[in-house]
């Protein structure tokens, strides 16, 4: 039996791993050490020159800023200072009113009866005196009529008063002699002389009673004369309540006739506030504005007051007058009443934002000689919104902290600087000046304020 030695088989080639493809791709390229560095390098440049271009002016301006900021810090806090502007005090105030006659009366029948005529209508203009309307008064001729005959009743007992008078004297004067001559007792002379003292007092009450039936006579004389209704005064008649045949009665019932207004000068009411009521001057001049008119003014003055506020609104009721010849006004139209109001208070003027209101009040920043602040109170006058007028606390001389600020404190020192001047290129065209109604009125009403 042979034997036989094995021997490995050899190994199958190893496949190229490009046999698939058909070609042999290309060997990859290898970096050197030096190209390395190089990209390292420029890297590095480009990071270098973001940082000097980025970093570097910010780090410069933060420090800058920084720098600065300590240097505030340890400067005074700057405000801009106002002096306060020296106004007029005086001013208009514009009140609304209601156009009246100067007089109105409402006529009513004085005498009852029947209106025979009326001769003048709605829109007429009448004079005083002037006829307006006749009423027929039978019943008032009726009792004018027996008023006569009652009296001539009491003149004929007047005259046999008169008659029993004289007979009552003889028969005194007769008996007084039988008396005296012892022929007759003391009584027949007492007798006659009560009976003369009769006669005496009968005398005397017919003559009252002729007084009082001429007294009745006259009065009812009086009431016929009001059956002819006349003007009481001048002016027109703005109503007119009757016609002819119209039954009219005197007393607590009648019906009025006309209604008669003066309006040949006009009045307006107003009432003026309390804050304005002590400016109110007797002859100063008003203006009267009436919307259907907007381009006339009417000239009036001011004619009273009620001397007193309203406990209820706090005003004056004040009167203005207004000539009114040419009859434009109306009797009712309404109207605004412009009043100067002139005042011997000094009127400062700042802006609004100079003023603090907390718990302690209005007050006003002033900066001193020494640069310190001082909180002032002040009064106010009047707020126009961008600026307010000041009554009291400031004399014109003061630098006044032109926008306040709660955090002011006072004696806290602050470095004042001067508000610039305002331009005076536009010149706001002069206030209107109300026209005078006198001398004395010139001198009491100042020009308004501009």
């Amino acid at each position: 039996m042979t034997s036989s030695t094995q021997h490995p088989s050899p190994a199958p080639p190893e496949a190229h791993p490009d046999a698939d493809l058909g070609f042999e791709l290309a060997k990859p390229a290898r970096v050197s050490a030096g190209r390395v560095l190089a990209f390292a390098f420029v890297g590095l440049a480009v990071l270098g020159g973001a940082f000097v271009v980025a970093y570097l002016p910010r780090r410069s301006a933060h420090d800058e800023l920084a720098k600065s900021a300590a240097e505030r810090a340890s400067e005074l806090p700057r405000f801009t200072v106002v002096k306060p502007r020296l106004l007029s005090s005086a001013r208009t105030l514009t009140l609304p009113g209601s156009v009246q006659p100067l007089e109105e009366a409402v006529i009513y029948p004085r005498a009852s009866g029947y209106v025979r005529r009326w001769l003048v209508d709605i829109g007429a203009h009448v004079k005083a005196d002037e006829l307006l309307a006749e009423i027929d008064t039978p019943e008032l001729d009726q009792e004018l009529a027996q008023a006569r005959a009652a009296l001539a009743q009491a003149q004929a007992n007047v005259l046999q008063a008169q008659a029993n008078k004289g007979l009552a004297v003889t028969q005194l004067d007769r008996t007084s002699k039988l008396v005296e001559a012892g022929l007759s007792p003391q009584q027949d002379l007492d007798s006659t002389k009560s009976q003369s003292d009769v006669r005496d007092a009968d005398l005397k009450v017919a003559l009252a009673n002729v007084n009082a039936q001429q007294a009745n006579i006259r009065r009812l004389n009086d009431l016929r004369a009001f059956s002819r209704v006349t003007a009481p005064f001048a002016g027109t008649i703005t109503q007119r309540n009757v016609d002819r045949g119209s039954l009219v009665s005197a007393g607590g019932t009648a019906t009025s006739l006309f209604r008669l207004a003066s309006t040949n000068i006009v009045r307006v009411f107003v009432n003026v506030p309390q804050d304005a009521a002590p400016s109110i001057v007797l002859d100063a001049p008003a203006e009267l504005r009436i919307r259907e008119f907007p381009n006339d003014k009417f000239e009036g003055t001011v004619a009273r007051t009620s001397g007193a506020l309203d406990s209820a609104t706090r005003t004056l009721s004040t009167e203005v007058r207004v000539p009114n010849g040419d009859g434009r006004l109306l009797a009712g139209m309404y109207a605004e009443v412009v009043l100067a109001l002139p005042s011997e208070r000094r009127v400062y003027e700042l802006p609004s934002t100079a003023l603090l209101n907390d718990a302690a009040g209005l007050r006003i920043a002033v900066v001193g000689a020494d640069g310190k602040v001082e909180l002032r109170r002040v009064s106010l006058e009047r707020d126009l919104g961008a600026t307010v007028q000041l009554a009291s606390g400031v004399d014109g001389t003061e630098r006044v902290i032109q926008v306040a600020s709660a955090e002011l404190v006072d004696g806290e020192k602050v470095e004042p600087i001067a508000a610039p001047a305002p331009s005076t290129s536009a010149k706001a065209p002069p206030a209107p000046v109300l026209p005078s109604a006198s001398a004395s009125s010139r001198a009491q009403v100042p020009a308004l304020p501009r």
